[in-house]
C-alpha cells in the first residue's frame, strides 16, 4: 500500500515542500529510504520502527520503500523522522491515508516514541501557509515559533502516539495559540549598557546617532581606551524596535540555525554580532559543509561588529563588499544556490597603527610611516568605500574619566531622536516596500530624495576632486546628509548636512596620511567641519 505525507526542507532560510511517499509491500523485510537522504535522514528508520515498536504498534514484516520527492534535492536533519512514522503507519493501513493531505508535519523522534523540537519549524509554517495547506504538526517544543504565522492550525503533539489520535479523530488536538499577539509575546527589556556610561566622545556619540537614524555603517579610529569598543556595544541600545515584519524575518534566521529555545517565539530584540577575528570566510558570510548562514546573517536588521578590523584575514573581510552592498549572501554551489538575507548595520573599530598613537596628540607613535600605510592597506579601498562614516576618536580627558555623574544624555534619549528620524523615513518610503531607511535608497530614490542646493552641490563636487573620492563615495554622502537633515527635523538638504557628511569620511581621503599631528592643527578631527552643532 502507498501512503503519502507533506513534510519540509531547509534552503536558505526557506522551506521546500517536500513529499514523503511510503510504500509497504510483500517482500523480505527492509526499510530503506531513497531521494537523496543525508546520513541523519538515513538513520532515521531505525529510530521510526523503535519508536513505533515502543509506543504500542505493531508493523508488518514487509518490505518498506521511502522516497523523498523532489530526488534532487538534498534532505538533510532529523525533521522527516515523524512524517515517516505517520507514513509508514498509513500504508500499513492503520492510519487513513486521507487524514494526512491538509497538513505538513516535523519532527524527531525518540526511541520511546516521544517528540522532540527540530530546527526550522518557522519556514515550514510559512511553507505551509503559502501552499495553502490547513496548518502544520509539529513538536510541542515548536508550537509558540510555528504560531507566529497566521491563517494556518498548528497542531503541537508531544509523542507519536498523540499525532495518530489527533488524525483518526479519537482524540483530537486543539489548534495552539499564543498568549499574546504577533510582536507581543516578548516586552521590550531594558538594556544594561547605556550611552550614558561613556565619558566624554560627544562627536562620537553623534556620528553613532546619525548612523542608528540611516542604517549607515560605521568605523571607529583610535588609540587604544578610547572607548570604541564601548561605544559600539552600546548601537543597539539607541535603534529603534523592530517591526513584526522585521522581527519575523531575524526569527526565520534563528530558526534555522536551531538557536531559538524551547518555547521561545519571535526575537524582538536587534541582533547584536560581535565574532572574534579568527572567523573563516564561511563564518562570516555563511556556507560550510551544511551551507548554513553566518554571523553575518545572524546579524540581520542588527549590528555586526568587527573589532580590531586589521586583524581579520583579507580574504575574510573581502567577501563583505557584495552583501554590504545588496543586503544579501548569494551562495553558490555545484548542485544548488542559497539565498540569505543580511540587512546589517556594520560597526568597526581599529587602532590608527600597530603602536595605536599614530596621530594622537601629545603622544609619539614610533611606528614607520610604511609600517602605518601597511596596517591601513590591510582594509581594502572597495571595503572602506562602503562605510558612510570613518570617525577618529580621541583620549578621553581626565577630568571626563574621574567624574562621578553620568553624562546627561542616555540611550533613551538618543533612542527618542532616532525613531523621529526613521519615522520621517517611514512616511517618505511609504510607497516602496523593502526600504526602511536612508542607506537602502539606490540611484533612482536618491536622485529623487537627495537634491541638495546649488552651494552644497559644489562643495560637494570639489571634495570629491579634492580628497579623490569614489562614485559611490558621493552618493554615501549625499544619503549621510539626507539622515542628518532628517535627525534635524528638515525636509531639504543644506549646505550644512553636506560639509558633515564629507567630514565624515577621514579614512579614505587620500590626505589621510598628511594630517598635522598637533592637535590644534589636525585637519581630520572630526567635529571641525561640523557646521552647525
Amino acid at each position: 500500500m502507498l501512503a503519502r505525507v507533506k513534510s519540509g526542507a531547509l534552503v536558505g532560510v526557506d522551506a521546500v515542500v517536500v513529499e514523503v511517499e511510503v510504500d509497504m509491500s510483500l517482500g523480505m523485510p527492509l526499510f530503506s529510504v531513497v531521494g537523496l537522504p543525508d546520513g541523519a535522514v538515513k538513520e532515521s528508520k531505525v529510530r521510526v520502527v523503535s519508536a513505533l515498536k515502543n509506543a504500542g504498534y505493531v508493523l508488518p514484516q514487509k518490505r518498506i520503500t521511502v522516497n523523498l520527492a523532489p530526488a534532487d534535492l538534498k534532505k538533510e536533519g532529523a525533521t522527516f523522522e515523524l512524517p515517516l512514522a505517520l507514513g509508514v503507519l498509513a500504508a500499513a493501513g492503520q492510519l487513513e491515508a486521507r487524514a494526512l493531505g491538509p497538513w505538513l508535519v516535523g519532527g524527531e523522534l525518540s526511541l520511546d516514541g516521544a517528540v522532540k523540537p527540530i530546527r526550522g519549524v518557522l519556514p515550514l509554517a510559512i511553507a505551509a501557509r503559502d501552499g495553502g495547506f490547513r496548518g502544520v504538526i509539529v513538536p510541542h517544543g515548536n508550537a509558540v515559533e510555528a504560531s507566529l504565522v497566521d491563517r494556518i492550525d498548528v497542531v503541537a503533539v508531544s509523542t507519536v502516539k498523540e499525532a495518530v489520535m489527533h488524525l483518526t479523530g479519537e482524540a483530537p488536538l486543539e489548534p495552539f495559540r499564543r498568549g499574546a499577539a504577533p510582536g507581543q509575546g516578548e516586552q521590550h527589556v531594558t538594556e544594561q549598557l547605556d550611552f550614558a556610561e561613556v565619558r566624554g566622545q560627544d562627536d562620537a556619540k553623534a556620528a553613532l546617532e546619525i548612523a542608528a537614524a540611516g542604517g549607515h555603517n560605521v568605523l571607529l579610529c583610535g588609540p587604544p581606551g578610547s572607548g570604541k569598543t564601548m561605544l559600539a556595544r552600546r548601537m543597539n541600545t539607541i535603534l529603534p524596535a523592530m517591526t513584526f515584519a522585521e522581527a519575523l524575518e531575524v526569527t526565520k534566521v534563528y530558526s534555522v540555525l536551531g538557536l531559538l529555545s524551547e518555547g521561545r517565539g519571535l526575537v524582538s530584540q536587534r541582533p547584536f554580532r560581535a565574532p572574534h577575528h579568527t572567523i573563516s570566510d564561511a563564518g562570516l558570510v555563511g556556507g560550510g559543509p551544511m551551507t548554513r548562514p553566518g554571523e553575518l546573517s545572524m546579524a540581520h536588521r542588527g549590528v555586526l561588529f568587527l573589532d580590531e578590523l586589521p586583524e581579520f584575514r583579507r580574504n575574510v573581510l573581502e567577501v563583505l563588499r557584495q552583501p554590504l552592498e545588496e543586503g544579501v549572501v548569494r551562495l553558490a554551489r555545484a548542485n544548488h544556490h542559497v539565498t540569505y538575507p543580511c540587512e546589517v548595520m556594520l560597526v568597526a573599530a581599529m587602532n590608527p597603527c600597530p603602536c595605536g598613537l599614530y596621530n594622537v596628540p601629545d603622544r609619539i607613535c614610533r611606528c614607520p610611516s610604511l609600517r602605518v600605510r601597511e596596517y591601513h592597506a590591510r582594509i581594502s579601498g572597495p571595503l572602506l568605500d562602503r562605510i558612510d562614516i570613518t570617525l577618529e576618536t580621541r583620549p578621553v580627558a581626565v577630568e571626563s574619566i574621574t567624574r562621578l555623574s553620568l553624562e546627561p544624555r542616555t540611550s533613551a534619549w538618543y533612542r527618542a531622536r532616532v525613531e523621529e528620524a526613521r519615522e520621517r523615513q517611514a512616511h517618505r518610503f511609504r510607497h516602496f516596500p523593502g526600504i526602511f531607511c536612508n542607506a537602502q535608497m539606490g540611484p533612482a530614490l536618491l536622485r529623487r530624495f537627495g537634491a541638495t542646493p546649488e552651494r552644497a552641490r559644489k562643495m560637494l563636487e570639489q571634495a570629491v576632486r579634492s580628497f579623490g573620492l569614489s562614485a559611490r563615495a558621493h552618493d554615501r554622502i549625499l544619503k549621510l546628509a539626507r539622515t542628518r537633515a532628517d535627525l534635524e527635523g528638515r525636509e531639504q538638504i543644506t549646505e550644512a548636512d553636506v560639509g558633515f557628511a564629507i567630514n565624515c569620511r577621514a579614512l579614505d581621503r587620500k590626505d589621510y596620511f598628511e594630517a598635522d599631528t598637533q592637535p590644534d592643527r589636525d585637519p581630520h578631527a572630526w567635529s571641525s567641519l561640523e557646521a552647525d552643532g
